[in-house]
């Protein structure tokens, strides 16, 4: 099918902390593939419904995992209240608080595909937390992102806070998803870090004419902060 550059998903939920639900410890893998999963899900709805319709050989096609995974991951989205079944069955999902006035954030989607594949999901095992922490925080970021600067710029204090990751373990997750072309970190100057830098992090494939090289270094890390940050 045709894919968008980017699709909009459903933010409150992260906003309000639901990303640490998906723990290591209760479900191991499964959620891993619950977000793999939702990702897939939210490349493919229609723009103005929030409604995907993806059959299992779809979601199977773009995240190269079994569809026993596959199916605890659906059932573990629509458990947490971020997915429900659709009208005509199992294949179409509705992204529970899909609202274009408010409350949503860019997913970039076309520029993750080779093929039918996201790219990145072919180098997961399913075998290890990172790779779930490497995912909560790509939400995250997508959440936190700021609409004039690209970078959502968000202190490990509030990374953990958000998405349950501890701050040991933010480092192997960040690198995790620049070495699959996921998401970048960009240095920033900081007068309140006592290093005198800040973390902003982008999401590769979406709005890449904005990033450092076009904005140059001008900006403080307090300017790309999230409000109420």
């Amino acid at each position: 099918m045709a894919r968008r550059k980017w699709v909009n998903l459903p933010s409150a939920w992260i906003e309000e902390h639901g990303l640490k639900k998906f723990k290591w410890k209760d479900g191991r893998s499964d959620n891993t593939a619950a977000l793999m999963v939702l990702m897939v899900i939210a490349h493919h709805t229609e723009a103005e419904t929030g409604v995907a319709k993806v059959t299992y050989d779809d979601l199977h096609a773009a995240t190269n995992i079994s569809r026993a995974k596959i199916s605890r991951g659906l059932n573990l989205l629509e458990e947490r209240g971020i997915i429900k079944r659709w009208q005509d069955g199992r294949s179409s999902f509705q992204l529970v608080g899909y609202d274009l006035s408010g409350g949503w954030c860019k997913l970039p989607a076309q520029p993750l595909y080779v093929g039918d594949l996201v790219e990145a999901f072919a180098y997961f095992t399913l075998r290890n937390k990172t790779e779930l922490n490497a995912l909560k925080l790509y939400m995250l970021f997508a959440a936190r992102r700021g609409r004039d600067t690209n970078l959502a710029n968000i202190s490990l204090d509030k990374i953990t806070e958000y998405a349950g990751v501890r701050r040991y373990e933010i480092k192997a997750a960040t690198s995790l998803l620049a070495s699959l072309s996921l998401a970048y970190i960009e240095r920033l100057p900081s007068v309140a870090n006592d290093y005198g830098v800040a973390n902003g992090y982008r999401l590769a494939g979406l709005d890449t004419s904005v990033h450092m090289g076009t904005r140059g270094r001008r900006y403080e890390a307090a300017d790309f902060d999230y409000p109420g940050e």
